[in-house]
């Protein structure tokens, strides 16, 4: 018998029954008002957990992201960031769109960058060159598989970037899969970032939404630039009722979506049509073929199993709370057979 499993991504989870019993529930508001008891709620707790004085609920990451860049830049100015960075490959050209600024990208490890890294590639003040004004970190690094900065890893930077004047925004498309993996704590994340985005329509399971973090001054730049995007969601506190469910209920569970990454991780170094297996630190793995990527998904999908290609010979798997273990299993089952 085959079941379906579907591994395209932690973006593709549906709301729990408990979540739906919260949405169901949530009291409402026009938010554009900042009437929205639901939302204002949301962002007093985000801005809590890291530390931060603000936040604002946006429709998506790519929108809390450019709204964080349009807020910390101005026109001709550059951001410094990983050439594997969300902000840069998969926000529609957005950076130069929004803002008018261009892009230094640094070939860091996995996605990683470090301030030795950073230090040289800033600008000195000169009429030829853009102005050096933002570092955009993301925590986990998709591109990298999933791939964690430490807070260790981040002070260095921060450290710089307070000394050279410049913002340092972080992309935390997947920051609670890294705080799963590295142990450390969100709190101590507002001590070196100007701006977090926070995602919660991905591991934690909510269906819309992330929060932009900041202080109070860039927050309130922020919903203008959030209404110029056509970002304001009325009466949202129905999306915002299932996000705080899942910081509530959905943080923890984590680590198992991890160790199934790293049980799909370890079958993949045993089998010969796999050519290489990244190692496995959160919930992505990431895998190089010996035929084309287009030939093994195809053979997966005859077996119910969903994946997408990110090369000619690479396959990502992303693990997340509607992929249970008998799935996994199942999943196992069939890599070996092909």
């Amino acid at each position: 018998m085959h079941l379906t499993v579907d591994l395209r991504s932690d973006t593709v989870t549906k709301p729990t029954p408990g979540m739906l019993e919260a949405m169901w529930s949530a009291k409402v508001g026009d938010d554009v008002f900042g009437e929205d008891e639901t939302i204002n709620a949301l962002e007093a707790k985000a801005a809590a957990m890291f530390g931060m004085e603000a936040g604002i609920f946006c429709p998506s990451g790519t929108m809390t992201n450019q709204i964080a860049i349009k807020c910390f830049t101005q026109p001709l100015d550059e951001l410094i960031a990983d050439q594997t960075a969300h902000v840069y490959r998969y926000e529609g050209g957005g950076i130069a769109f929004n803002s008018g600024v261009s892009t230094r990208l640094l070939e860091g490890y996995r996605g990683i960058i470090t301030a030795e890294m950073i230090a040289p590639e800033i600008n000195a003040e000169n009429i030829h060159y853009p102005h050096t004004s933002l570092v955009v970190l993301e925590n986990t690094v998709n591109k990298g598989g999933g791939s964690c900065y430490t807070l260790n890893d981040i002070k260095p930077i921060a450290d710089l970037c307070r000394d050279k004047g410049l913002k340092l925004h972080l992309d935390g498309a997947r920051i609670f899969n890294a705080l799963t993996h590295t142990g450390d704590a969100a709190l101590d994340y507002g001590k070196y970032f100007n701006g977090i985005s926070v995602c919660l329509s991905k591991g934690l399971g909510a269906p819309v939404g992330s929060v932009l973090l900041a202080d109070k001054e860039t927050i309130k730049y922020a919903r203008r630039i959030r209404k110029v995007l056509g970002g304001g969601i009325r009466q949202g506190g129905f999306l915002a009722a299932a996000a705080i469910y899942a910081l509530d209920h959905h943080i923890e569970r984590l680590k198992i979506d991890h160790a199934h990454a790293q049980v799909l991780g370890e079958e993949l170094r045993r089998l010969a049509w796999v050519s290489n297996v990244i190692p496995v630190q959160t919930n992505i793995v990431l895998f190089d073929t010996v035929e084309p990527a287009a030939v093994v998904l195809a053979k997966l999908a005859e077996k119910g199993i969903k994946a997408v290609d990110t090369g000619k010979h690479r396959i990502r798997f992303v693990t997340h709370l509607d992929v249970h273990p008998e799935q996994v299993e199942y999943t196992v089952k069939v890599l070996k057979s092909l």
